[in-house]
């Protein structure tokens, strides 16, 4: 690294400071990275001079050990082997960790009784991840004010940035404006009475995750099979009605709107944990697994009543859900990923004349209120009167926002393809009503094709008789991806509820380039 620049690029994506047996060379590797980041030189007498800036110089033995290092590197050491030597400085890192956590495991599992043997499996199985996955182990560090209120600024400005929540999309721009999305580190409850779709709601934020996000998630479901699941998904993104699934009773239309969805929905990183049997020791082990190895960003456990601590007594289900509460708060800040729990409301509701639920109508425990850092309370009218004027409707009511308001959001609920609509923003357009017509007339464009590209491009006009959509880029460039995605976007054009049924897709870029 002190001679080939080339060699800091590919090793600084594999090894950290702390890795190195030494302290002197941790040193040296730091003092070589904010070089290279600065886009300053990084050979001996550069390093040197920054270390002594430092104060540090005398601590890795002078300038002498530095070109001694140098010295020290013959030719055959050269070239792409630094990788290997990377990987070996890494390996011998992994295991000093393992021995050092096996160590303290031991000494946990020494003072262990019956009573805590829960709590010392779940130490253990941290400090082994901890471990192997690269991290440095120890305290956890302390920030000052100063390099806390960078940050905090940082997330102020992204989430006064148009166009996107500071937190993963629910997939309801109201609720999404409230709550900026699902922030990292957040522990959301989704509650209300049997039958009144809370595993729909789940689901649906897992749509807007990994169907329509490309966000990785896992679902912990303890009332419905991955098959229940997935024909839900199904019938969701693919507007068939799930009774018609359920029934065998699909039409030739069904298949065809299947058919073009699978794709997507096939391809989206959504990892499904249908165990009966599951305990929150078992969700916590596979979670970390799954954040390690496939990078996820959302947990949603469904139910929480289900849910199971483990080997562990409690006097009551009133301590265990208050356990299993705090317990999936805590693990939300260790993964640093939003974990939304669907639970169940007591009868409350039904001895209310409006039969609207309230915070204190939290099932089993008043803990869940306390640890929650989101509540979202849901009702429907026609649950309770068929002929109700607010058929189709139903309230999100956000009871408790740790970082904001409260308030009430309606969305629209479509029982027959499992799934609630957003009902902000301007109203949809007809498939055979959106031709010849103007920018806002096509309010799915954006949904289609990302909002990065839709700043660049927009439709212009539709024909019906030939089906053809016309789309205006701002330049020859996004013109050229445009035709290159065209194979792409027909299919999820014609997917979206919202959009006119396209044949053809004919890209326009202006004529003179500036």
């Amino acid at each position: 690294m002190l001679l080939s620049s080339d060699a800091i690029a590919d090793i600084v994506e594999l090894l950290h400071g702390y890795d190195f047996y030494r302290p002197a060379h941790e040193l040296i590797y730091d003092c070589i990275l904010e070089l290279y980041a600065s886009n300053d030189t990084t050979d001996p007498v550069s390093v040197a001079a920054q270390l002594t800036a430092r104060n540090q110089l005398e601590k890795i033995g002078g300038a002498t050990y530095l070109h001694a290092m140098v010295n020290a590197v013959n030719a055959s050491s050269r070239g792409n082997s630094w990788l290997k030597d990377a990987e070996r400085v890494q390996a011998m890192a992994v295991l000093r960790r393992t021995k050092e956590a096996a160590l303290h495991i031991e000494n946990l599992a020494a003072d262990g009784t019956a009573e805590n043997v829960d709590r010392i499996a779940d130490a253990a199985q941290a400090e082994i991840l901890a471990a192997t996955t690269r991290r440095r182990t120890g305290l956890p560090p302390a920030y000052s004010l100063g390099e806390v209120m960078e940050e905090a600024l940082d997330e102020i400005e992204a989430i006064g940035s148009p166009r996107r929540p500071i937190g993963l999309p629910t997939g309801f721009t109201d609720l999404d404006t409230l709550t900026g999305g699902l922030h990292p580190g957040h522990l959301t409850v989704i509650a209300a009475r049997p039958a009144m779709g809370k595993s729909t709601l789940a689901t649906d934020f897992l749509r807007a995750t990994c169907i329509k996000g490309g966000a990785a998630a896992a679902l912990f479901t303890l009332e419905a099979s991955r098959t229940e699941v997935s024909m839900r998904l199904l019938a969701a993104e693919a507007r068939v009605a799930l009774h018609h699934m359920r029934s065998g009773t699909m039409t030739d239309d069904d298949w065809t709107r299947l058919a073009r969805r699978m794709p997507e929905i096939t391809a989206a990183p959504l990892y499904i944990q249908d165990d009966a049997f599951s305990t929150l020791t078992d969700l916590r082990a596979q979670s970390r697994r799954l954040h390690t190895q496939r990078g996820i960003q959302l947990i949603v456990v469904d139910s929480l009543h289900l849910l199971t601590y483990g080997t562990r007594p409690f006097a009551s289900r009133y301590e265990e859900i208050s356990e299993i509460s705090r317990c999936l708060k805590l693990l939300a800040k260790e993964l640093e990923l939003p974990i939304v729990a669907v639970s169940q409301l007591n009868r409350g509701p039904e001895h209310r004349s409006d039969r609207k639920p309230q915070l204190s109508d939290l099932r089993d425990s008043g803990a869940l209120e306390d640890n929650a850092d989101l509540v979202i309370l849901m009702h429907r009218e026609d649950a309770y009167e068929k002929d109700s004027p607010r058929a189709g409707e139903a309230d999100l009511i956000v009871a408790k926002h740790r970082n904001g308001p409260t308030a009430t959001i309606t969305v629209a609920f479509q029982g027959h393809y499992s799934r609630f609509v957003d009902m902000a923003g301007p109203p949809p357009v007809p498939r055979q009503s959106a031709q010849n017509t103007e920018g806002d007339a096509f309010p799915w464009w954006e949904t289609i094709v990302g909002p990065d590209v839709a700043v660049h491009s927009a439709p212009a006009s539709y024909d019906a008789e030939t089906a053809t959509l016309t789309v205006r880029a701002d330049s020859a460039a996004w013109a050229t991806q445009l035709k290159l995605l065209t194979p792409q976007l027909i299919p999820r054009i014609n997917a979206e509820a919202e959009a006119p049924t396209v044949t053809t897709l004919e890209v326009n870029a202006p004529s003179n380039r500036k």
